[in-house]
């Protein structure tokens, strides 16, 4: 007995299903562990989607377990799938492969039929073909690439109905799980296969007005078994299909502390109501260049030099743009990057599909222990989101997560505009955040000052006050409270105090 049949006898005597590991990373999450044993499944998508790749995938990890294993190959020949191996680096020593494709001698005139139809002798000869392989050899994995060429061989859907359900009955005794793979040449309206296969996985391609295409793998139907449900995106890289599971935060447990973030400003810890709760989120929202990247570094270099591991990623700006205005404000970014303790990264939304990037967050909190996630920015989130809709569901089950895990999260918002009330954001995420800090311009003498106010802070009181913010090279200052002066909002404010206070340069920032 080898070892696949020893951990099925085991699930067997605890009364579980056998499952059969995919080989594919992330794909065996979605499915609870793998394909249930001795089965057929249906692999269906679009050319591209990567089922020759999925299929061999699934067949090499059948050899690691030791098990014999088959591709019956009826549209590639041997040369191009070992091609397709070679692509990815893989050796496919151990992987039986059987051509059914049309010869070079099958174009000769005296080789074609006219008493029967060609399809009648070739199917007939093609199924007794891949019956005797089976038999001679007794794989416990195959792959069936792919069903187009039998649909054709059939000609109409009863006889090719009759011959799959044929082909589903001989491998049910076999101790074989299966594997079908269907490029859907026979248009959406066919859909017979979805009700005699065991399970079904459904890959499509989901195209892009710029950037790579987004590849998308759902799991349609998988009798008798949990599965994660939705869809989940992937990629085809040197090394074969990687899935990126959806985000179920209710899978994590809650091991939540009560510790506070602090930036190590006075002045704006206070607006906070003494810092920020470890394990929310917040969103810093305003328009572009009043320095909300500027304090999500603050708050990030402070918490990895307190032993909190940072990660934050970056959408919009450079990586020696960022990590240089952070040292030259006294952050010391560029030694805790050199110590590990903050990664900075930067992101290309045109190159990164939405569960990529998920996934990347996710390995820095589990593989890393990152403690405070920077997110800079949402707009730039937003170009590798198919939609606003899209956007707002995901960032809900990723803030969720990071919540479970006592990740502390800083969003960055910007709005279009300067001053006024024209000032809009492209997507309204606020009530997803926490908190909100929010920023503005607004004029003053002469002079474009920013003010700084927290708006909102679910877990308990903070400053109801509008302060003045000043980055200098001496650092970050947040001035006392501006009570003297209505509108600053607005961008145009009003003087209401005494004439004697405004010569006093009331705007100044200092301490308290």
């Amino acid at each position: 007995m080898n070892s696949s049949d020893e951990k099925q006898g085991s699930a067997e005597e605890q009364g579980l299903e056998a499952r059969s590991k995919t080989g594919i990373p992330g794909l065996d999450d979605i499915l609870s562990g793998g394909l249930p044993t001795s089965h057929v499944f249906l692999v269906e998508g679009e050319p591209g989607t990567g089922k020759t790749t999925v299929g061999l995938q699934f067949l090499l990890e059948g050899v690691r377990e030791g098990q014999k294993v088959l591709y019956i190959t009826l549209s590639e020949s041997e040369l191009e799938i070992k091609q397709v191996a070679r692509s990815h680096g893989w050796s496919l020593e151990g992987v039986s492969i059987i051509e059914f494709t049309a010869q070079e001698d099958s174009l000769r005139p005296e080789d074609q039929y006219s008493v029967f139809h060609p399809s009648e002798i070739e199917l007939q000869d093609t199924t007794q073909g891949i019956l005797k392989h089976v038999e001679d050899l007794q794989p416990q994995r195959v792959v069936f690439d792919s069903l187009s060429e039998i649909r054709l061989l059939a000609r109409d859907a009863l006889r090719y109905r009759r011959q799959v359900l044929a082909l589903k009955s001989f491998f049910a005794n076999r101790n074989c799980t299966v594997m079908l793979l269907d490029d859907l040449t026979g248009g959406p309206e066919d859909r017979q296969l979805r009700s005699i296969a065991h399970g079904v996985l459904s890959m499509e391609i989901v195209p892009r007005e710029f950037g790579v295409i987004r590849r998308r793998l759902r799991v349609a139907k998988l009798r008798g078994s949990v599965f994660h449900e939705g869809n989940h995106d992937y990629t085809i890289e040197t090394g074969g299909v990687r899935v990126f599971p959806r985000l179920v935060p209710g899978k994590y447990t809650n091991d939540s502390t009560e510790q506070i973030l602090t930036s190590g400003v006075p002045a704006l810890d206070a607006l906070w109501g003494n810092g920020i709760e470890v394990g929310t989120s917040s969103l810093l929202i305003g328009p572009a260049g009043v320095g909300k990247t500027t304090l999500c570094l603050l708050y990030a270099t402070r918490a990895a030099g307190a032993g909190l591991p940072a990660h934050m990623f970056v959408f919009d700006e450079r990586l020696k743009t960022t990590i240089r205005r952070a040292t030259r404000l006294g952050m010391k970014a560029e030694q805790l990057c050199l110590e590990g303790r903050l990664v900075v990264e930067q992101v290309d939304p045109a190159e990164l599909s939405p569960g990529e990037f998920i996934a990347r967050i996710r390995d820095s909190v589990e593989k890393n222990g990152t403690k405070v996630v920077v997110l800079d920015s949402l707009n730039g989130l937003l170009a590798a989101m198919p939609g606003e809709e899209s956007l707002i569901l995901q960032m809900h089950e990723l803030l969720s997560y990071l919540s479970v895990k006592d990740v502390t999260t800083l969003l960055v918002l910007s709005q279009a505009g300067i001053l006024g009330s024209s000032m809009a954001a492209p997507v309204d995420l606020s009530y997803l955040a926490d908190n909100m800090l929010l920023l503005r311009y607004f004029e003053a003498e002469g002079q474009v000052r920013k003010a700084v106010s927290v708006v909102k802070k679910r877990s308990g009181e903070h400053e109801t006050t509008i302060r003045e913010l000043s980055i200098t090279t001496q650092g970050i200052t947040v001035g006392e409270p501006l009570q003297q002066f209505t509108g600053v909002l607005t961008g145009v404010p009003t003087f209401t105090g005494r004439a004697s206070a405004l010569k006093e340069a009331p705007f100044e920032s200092r301490e308290p």
